[in-house]
């Protein structure tokens, strides 16, 4: 009799404990990612898949297929070997849908143990609960449904308060619905419904946002982002209105396949699966009522490691903690970005708590440029916040934190990316954000003394920079230009107490 591993969590690592892996073979692909890092923000150190397509013999004989099997064991057999080699300490393997419910399932498990991969056999709740972590680790204020399409099921899970509730796995993959989508709308809307109310979700909460997990879906967003002209490469935290998943299905059903793999990003071997990709989304869409789609670059694999931490890890801020490590490699003080922040917020008293967080990640990043050639500072700022691997971060954010660190910098003038991504007023803040940074750097050389004995605050009519009469000798020509620009933008005279 075979051995299947259930699904338990594991000891996380300590912060820098070692590297650690994920194979996750599911049913349209197999995947092996190396993490390298501290928790809650491991850096991706390696990451290689094939697209083995175990599932798709599921649906003709209920079996993994065999030539998918040969090609899987000689994939796993070689991700097992890379992870010895890359010093990974703690490799976890998993299996969803596919393997769970095949005939020879438990076969294809035996011929892994024989080179040496313990298989852990995800039940459908747990896979469905992985996915809702993975989104909650990027995207930690997500508060709706998250939907995890795989080749061979589909999770959906719903997520508030920085928790998974409810959770449940529907056989309506990919690979399994390719023949209800060729029968028209009608009989995928009715196979939805029915498979909803089977599993008792009939009464979901309907007006939620809907997070796409998953190849296919990140790939349909690929295609959107394409046909919108998204000034970013980036496809996590993209935003769809709920109407766009039909106009993409319209869109699908006459574009020359030629196109679609010109586009930058899309792999080609999701090319095939769009089409239904898109005709589920639709379908789900419609049923949930959803108030539109945001995409997560985070799912399963991130989810069991977010899963596997304490709590009181899994509620860092994702992005203050990655800005954080990243203002302390690239700068010159480390404590220098935390104390900026404070020294600014009093001019922001009336910001809301989300541009707080996008502005404190713009103070620990305030010295990433200043290793680059002067005339380059700027443009470095930029390129960091727009293109940086963030997560818990949107497109507005990115715009933002941006704009923030280009002017912090001295860079001038219009922004085209950044006006796409983020409105006037937005932008004009982000310019406050800057020319205060900027205040603070040019006062201060970087270093913590001047700033602690001085502060800012903000009068009717005025912009005051209070110091301390011991260091008023730091008050020169420099300074009185900073201190004059930033009044201007808030529509105040500067102001020195000493």
């Amino acid at each position: 009799m075979v051995a299947v591993y259930p699904f338990r969590p594991k000891k996380a690592p300590a912060p820098h404990g070692g590297r650690v892996g994920i194979i996750d073979i599911g049913s349209n692909s197999i995947r092996l990612v190396i993490y390298d890092g501290p928790a809650p923000i491991p850096s991706i150190l390696f990451n290689e898949k094939i697209m083995a397509g175990l599932g798709k013999g599921l649906v003709r004989d209920g079996a993994l297929d065999g030539e998918a099997v040969e090609r899987g064991v000689i994939a796993l057999a070689r991700f097992s070997l890379l992870a010895e080699q890359m010093g990974v300490a703690n490799l976890r393997t998993v299996a969803t849908a596919a393997v769970r419910e095949a005939s020879n399932g438990p076969e294809f498990l035996a011929r892994l143990a024989e080179i040496g991969l313990e298989v852990e056999l995800l039940s459908g709740g747990e896979e469905a609960a992985m996915a809702g972590h993975g989104v909650l680790a990027a995207i930690p204020n997500a508060d709706g449904i998250v939907g995890d399409l795989g080749g061979g099921s589909l999770e959906l899970i719903r997520v508030s308060g920085g928790e998974v509730h409810r959770g449940a796995s529907f056989p309506l993959g990919v690979l399994r619905i390719a023949a209800l989508h060729e029968k028209g709308r009608g009989a995928l809307d009715r196979a939805v419904d029915h498979a909803l109310e089977k599993a008792g979700w009939a009464d979901i909460p309907t007006g939620l946002p809907f997070y796409l997990v998953g190849g296919s879906w990140r790939s349909l967003a690929r295609v959107d982002m394409h046909l919108t002209d998204y000034p970013l490469p980036i496809v996590h935290h993209y935003r769809m209105p709920a109407e766009e998943a039909q106009r993409l299905v319209r869109v699908l059903a006459h574009i020359e396949v030629k196109r679609l793999r010109e586009i930058v990003g899309l792999s080609a071997s999701r090319v095939p699966t769009l089409p239904v990709a898109a005709a589920l989304l639709a379908a789900l869409v419609r049923r949930l009522e959803s108030s539109g789609t945001v995409v997560s670059a985070y799912g399963l694999r991130e989810g069991l490691l977010h899963q596997s931490l304490p709590a009181d890890v899994r509620a860092q801020d994702p992005l203050i903690c990655a800005a954080r490590e990243e203002g302390v490699r690239q700068g010159r003080f480390p404590e220098h970005g935390d104390l900026l922040d404070r020294w600014i917020a009093p001019l922001f008293t009336d910001e809301d708590v989300e541009d707080s967080r996008l502005r404190h990640a713009a103070c620990l990043l305030a010295d990433v440029g200043w290793r680059a050639h002067p005339e380059f500072r700027a443009e470095r700022g930029l390129d960091t916040a727009l293109h940086g691997n963030w997560v818990g971060l949107d497109g507005r954010g990115r715009a933002m934190i941006g704009r923030a660190l280009y002017t912090s910098f001295g860079g001038r003038g219009e922004l085209k990316i950044i006006n796409r991504l983020c409105g006037a007023e937005e932008s004009a803040q982000a310019d406050r954000w800057g020319l205060a940074m900027r205040l603070g750097q040019r006062l201060s050389g970087g270093v913590a003394e001047a700033l602690a004995a001085s502060h800012l605050s903000l009068e009717a009519d005025a912009v005051v920079l209070h110091l301390d009469p011991d260091d008023s000798g730091l008050y020169g020509e420099a300074v009185e230009r900073r201190l004059r620009a930033l009044a201007v933008a808030f529509g105040r005279r500067p102001l020195l107490q000493s």
